[in-house]
């Protein structure tokens, strides 16, 4: 918990240094470990060791998980900061929890983007944004999830993030233009293109918002050589905040002329054109 205010803090920072590098939410994640895991799961060793913080698999992911108390005071941390709480859940268990804290949206992550028991009591039970996944995802079953919440008129309440599933992904298995195809589908009907990445340095993302995504999900640490699988594909401070200040000046600058011969251009046209009859 120290840990996590002190990154949320660090981030209610970003807009007070530069105005165009501010973050606007903060999200983490939920899981009822024994409703996920099996008990042969549970109770085996972390694939790898180097990592775990428990003698099990399922110990390193109790060690690591915030209780619905803990997640009330992150939701009243990121407030204090003028951030947006949101909370990724897992399971249905983890979903209910989060649904009672009212976050303005929650994400389904890639891996729980087809249980559709979870899916059924968000999308008749919240009545905020619901992002979503589709790492992993085949494109019928994109429908169904889609279809899912349009049969009940909450289409208008999706954000649907491309995604390649990978800590971290290498650059040929990004599919940047994954966004174009999802949009294209059905961005006349949701909320909103995301795009999820998991890959290293912030390039990638200045081309996805040309590529037409308007949500941005990057994984965020205070240091890269932590352990954990997720540290080496998040970004530090500097970086998070480089993405922030070169998305939202790339934002600017993807418009057309408002007219055919702007004001800044009119005193270099007088001084530089040559105009030869």
């Amino acid at each position: 918990m120290n840990i996590a205010h002190k990154m949320i803090k660090l981030l209610g920072t970003f807009s007070l240094l530069n105005e165009n590098s501010c973050i606007d939410i903060v999200k983490f994640q939920k899981r009822t470990n024994k409703e996920l895991l099996s008990a042969e799961e549970y109770n085996a060793p972390h694939p790898h060791p180097e990592n775990s913080y428990g003698r099990s698999y399922g110990e390193h992911r109790e060690f690591l998980e915030f209780d619905l108390e803990q997640n009330r005071q992150l939701k009243q941390w990121c407030e204090d900061e003028g951030l947006i709480y949101s909370t990724s859940v897992w399971d249905l268990t983890a979903a209910k929890e989060i649904v009672s804290l009212n976050p303005k949206m929650i994400k389904i992550p890639s891996a729980s983007n087809l249980n559709f028991e979870m899916l059924k009591y968000l999308r008749d039970n919240y009545f905020g944004e619901i992002h979503i996944s589709l790492g992993m995802t085949t494109q019928q079953e994109e429908k169904e999830i889609f279809n899912f919440f349009k049969s009940a008129n909450r289409a208008k309440d999706l954000v649907l993030y491309a995604c390649t599933s990978g800590y971290p992904v290498p650059f040929e298995d990004i599919c940047l233009n994954e966004i174009k195809r999802i949009k294209q589908a059905y961005g006349s009907e949701v909320k909103g293109i995301g795009f999820s990445g998991h890959h290293l340095g912030i390039a990638v993302d200045i081309a996805a918002l040309a590529l037409g995504a308007t949500y941005f999900e990057r994984h965020f640490t205070l240091d890269r050589s932590w352990k954990g699988t997720d540290h080496a594909a998040s970004l530090e401070p500097t970086g998070m905040q480089k993405l922030a200040r070169d998305l939202r000046q790339t934002a600017k600058a993807l418009n057309y002329k408002e007219k055919e011969i702007l004001d800044i251009e009119q005193v270099q046209r007088k001084k530089l054109k040559h105009i030869i009859n």
